[in-house]
């Protein structure tokens, strides 16, 4: 039996007991500073990998679902750098 190729879109991302206290926490309302930076990080870099390139040579459905993972990443990355006060003002 082969090994799975870990560089696959679908295979999920590596990850520490701090990351998994880090996302628990932050599901819980009770994360600390460092822990909530923590879970955006792996959910922004491990979990999404907003910043890796989607293609995958040879399968178009890889690609596809590597562009799903990295399309929630941009979304979560657009949201923390959207500026609030400048759209309530631009309503206003």
């Amino acid at each position: 039996m082969s090994k799975p190729d870990k560089s696959a879109a679908c295979f999920p991302p590596e990850w520490e007991p701090a990351d998994v206290r880090a996302i628990q926490s932050l599901a819980s309302g009770e994360a600390t500073p460092d822990m909530q930076k923590r879970a955006l990080d792996f959910l922004i870099n491990k979990a999404c990998l907003t910043y890796d390139l989607s293609y995958r040579p040879g399968s178009d459905r890889e690609t596809t679902f590597a562009e799903g993972r990295r399309f929630v990443g941009l979304q979560i990355v657009k949201l923390l750098h959207i500026n609030l006060a400048a759209i309530k003002q631009a309503k206003q």
